[in-house]
């Protein structure tokens, strides 16, 4: 097992993957353990190509993150802060996966999954879980949140550590006017236009975070290198994620 989470993290680290969010554009290193939600997660696409994604603890044995980061052998590493580093960290294979029964790959609704780990986490000062919100909360545009991953830098490299950038929530007609697939009752209008700040490849599945709570997920982007760019809206999804919870 432990050579096979090497070549993993291995493999993961220097492949230049994409995804369909986007990479973290002229954000900074996070100070290490500071967000002990976050997983680095790592699978097969349909074309065996190893993938990664980001994900948030929510429950000791189910992480969140998009419906595109579906794959096979998904394996979850909590307590990571550079992911070619063992220390502090918990690798976890991914019993079950469940994503949304209305996820569309083309227009990207319901871009939500949970997935069920084969064990629970061990919580601790690098592991921890996340507050979600209340299925009435709404984040308002001009708030200000920060989103986190290992995702694609600004020099087309994988950072071997967790990078974080803070981002303005827009109001929806911004997303809306450039693409009529949005939908701003279960998505959110995510990057100022004028700032060159953004989520991309390798960071797709990762939370928005406003005030300690995970308000969205990295989703996808509306055109390459334009913002803003889309976010599952988790507050619309609380009925949902609390019945599959259940279920898992």
């Amino acid at each position: 097992m432990k050579r096979m989470f090497l070549l993993l993290v291995f493999l993961v680290a220097v492949l230049p993957v994409d995804t369909e969010g986007g990479k973290i554009i002229w954000g900074t290193e996070s100070k290490p353990h500071s967000r002990p939600y976050m997983a680095f997660i790592n699978f097969y696409d349909r074309n065996l190509i190893i993938n990664r994604c980001g994900g948030f603890l929510v429950k000791e044995d189910i992480v969140m993150t998009a419906a595109h980061c579906r794959g096979s052998n998904i394996n979850v590493t909590l307590g990571a802060h550079n992911i070619r580093e063992q220390k502090n960290t918990q690798f976890i294979p991914v019993l079950k996966a469940k994503p949304h029964q209305g996820y569309n790959p083309v227009t990207h609704v319901n871009d939500i999954m949970l997935l069920k780990l084969k064990r629970k986490a061990q919580l601790n000062s690098a592991v921890n879980t996340i507050a979600l919100p209340k299925s009435k909360d709404w984040v308002k545009p001009g708030q200000v949140c920060a989103v986190a991953g290992w995702g694609t830098l600004e020099n087309c490299t994988l950072p071997n550590t967790l990078q974080e950038v803070e981002l303005e929530v827009q109001k929806g007609q911004k997303c809306y006017d450039m693409s009529k697939s949005y939908d701003d009752s279960i998505q959110l209008c995510v990057g100022n236009p004028n700032e060159k700040k953004a989520a991309a490849g390798g960071d797709s599945g990762g939370p928005l975070v406003c005030d300690g709570v995970a308000q969205g997920i990295v989703s996808y982007r509306l055109c390459p290198w334009k913002h803003p760019q889309v976010y599952t809206r988790i507050s619309s999804f609380i009925p949902w994620i609390q019945k599959t919870m259940k279920q898992l």
